[in-house]
């Protein structure tokens, strides 16, 4: 709704400002973590060519990283460890049953055909120790397939063909991507560079995988073919990003922006973040929204089927409803 604001500076002159699409958000202090000390949570829509965002769902409970179905009809977020089902029709969330795997986070994703679902999930691992496991559960709900024997294990990817899962690990002290056969098996290591790598996923033909990385010493956006091979930055400027997401035919990514006030190696709460868009075949990038969020934001592939908007997560102080 337009907000119209008379400014008399003037007893004869009379003018009007008119604003729209825009919202007050009030940040949450210091020390509120969004997991011991949560914050309201807003579920976003945001129309990339117009940059208009609508939000769909405000609650005080925490939630993060939403998907968006192949079909269209529904997202997918985690909240306490729970998946939760929102159909876009009802606007009902609903928890989806994924068996075992009860501690799920904010990597999680729909296989290309819709028929799958990849979670990670904290894990008991035995002596006393846990950590993230990936497993995959068929989309209706049910069982859960465990993917990965070694944790932290983080998915972030399906390959088109549905065969093949990325996900970023910590394997003797040093993060990296690696992949693995949907069905389990051996896990291939695909990045060696110091620091941390993250954040991979396909892009929908298949000819890469795109992530972002430390080693250039701010956090950018890399790609790579699907063995490893041929890895180069792909964005640019003085911001850390993080996750990128492809639009369906390929063409446009977006992914989240931190100030260089942001550690590079680190993606917290509730910080001033921008979501950017880019052209995959450009350097150069735009600023499509401006937020409170960060971890939890936007970190799993999230466009609509149409290629349109994206689905993302903002987080505020106060009523969620205002």
């Amino acid at each position: 709704m337009p907000v119209y604001l008379s400014v008399h500076t003037n007893p004869d002159v009379s003018e009007t400002a008119v604003f729209e699409n825009f919202r007050i958000d009030v940040p949450a202090p210091e020390g509120v973590s969004g997991y011991q000390n949560p914050s309201p949570s807003r579920l976003e829509l945001l129309d990339v060519e117009t940059g208009h965002r609508k939000v769909i769902y405000a609650t005080n409970t925490h939630i993060e990283a939403p998907n968006w179905s192949p079909d269209g009809k529904f997202l997918l977020y985690n909240s306490d460890g729970k998946i939760i089902k929102f159909p876009l029709d009802t606007i009902n969330p609903q928890v989806v049953n994924t068996g075992v795997a009860q501690s799920c986070n904010n990597d999680h994703g729909i296989s290309f055909d819709g028929t799958m679902l990849a979670v990670s999930s904290q894990t008991n691992l035995g002596d006393g120790k846990s950590g993230s496991i990936v497993y995959t559960i068929p989309i209706e709900g049910g069982d859960a397939f465990r993917v990965t024997d070694n944790a932290p294990s983080y998915w972030h990817g399906w390959s088109p063909d549905g065969k093949t899962l990325v996900y970023c690990a910590e394997r003797n002290g040093n993060y990296d991507v690696y992949s693995i056969p949907a069905t389990g098996g051996k896990e291939i290591r695909l990045t060696t560079a110091e620091g941390l790598d993250d954040g991979p996923e396909y892009s929908p033909d298949g000819k890469y995988i795109y992530f972002n990385s430390v080693r250039s010493g701010l956090m950018k956006i890399w790609r790579m073919k699907p063995d490893g091979s041929d890895q180069e930055q792909v964005s640019f400027g003085p911001y850390n990003d993080w996750f990128a997401h492809i639009s369906p035919n390929g063409k446009r990514m977006v992914y989240v922006s931190y100030p260089p006030t942001v550690a590079p190696g680190n993606h917290p709460h509730n910080k001033r973040v921008m979501i950017q868009m880019q052209d995959t075949d450009s350097k150069e990038s735009k600023v499509i929204a401006y937020l409170y969020g960060g971890q939890g934001t936007m970190n799993v592939p999230s466009w609509s089927p149409d290629g349109k908007q994206v689905a993302f997560v903002s987080f505020t102080y106060g009523d969620p409803e205002e």
